[in-house]
């Protein structure tokens, strides 16, 4: 049953970044092109998502538990720092110039364009080797702390 469910949950966001545009990259660039021929459509597809969510999200936590699970799982670090920041620009940049969220590229990858494809293989391509860079990062640290 609980499989069911996830696949009805990605159904219902692929279904949703369709008709809202999100797999649209001309539409997501010029959403960023402030400058040029912007346009604000999608402010108003992330407002709804903001609506429905904040009083799902409330409701859910109300309920004390997951329906599937013991508990929820949510970050505890609420800091901003460096790496989090950076990671949300490039993000951000990456989201302008490609016209592609990573979220929204997943089911638009069933579509087999060219350009969904390249992005999503560079995207593996940069999750790969942004963890290969944390691993190089965590072993000199520990090996300064270590002498």
């Amino acid at each position: 049953m609980e499989k069911l469910f996830v696949y009805i949950s990605g159904l219902l966001f692929g279904l949703g970044v369709s008709i809202g545009g999100m797999a649209n990259p001309a539409k997501v660039q010029n959403f960023f092109d402030v400058a040029g021929v912007w346009d604000p459509s999608l402010a108003f597809v992330m407002g709804g998502a903001l609506l429905v969510s904040a009083p799902g999200y409330w409701l859910v936590f109300k309920r004390g538990r997951p329906v599937f699970g013991s508990a929820f799982n949510v970050p505890t670090n609420r800091k901003l720092d460096a790496r989090l920041i950076g990671g949300s620009a490039v993000f951000g940049v990456g989201w302008g110039i490609a016209g592609f969220c990573p979220g929204a590229s997943i089911p638009v990858l069933s579509t087999l364009n060219p350009d969904v494809l390249i992005f999503t293989a560079a995207l593996i391509g940069g999750i790969l080797i942004a963890k290969g860079a944390m691993k190089i990062t965590a072993a000199r640290r520990d090996a300064m702390q270590a002498a």
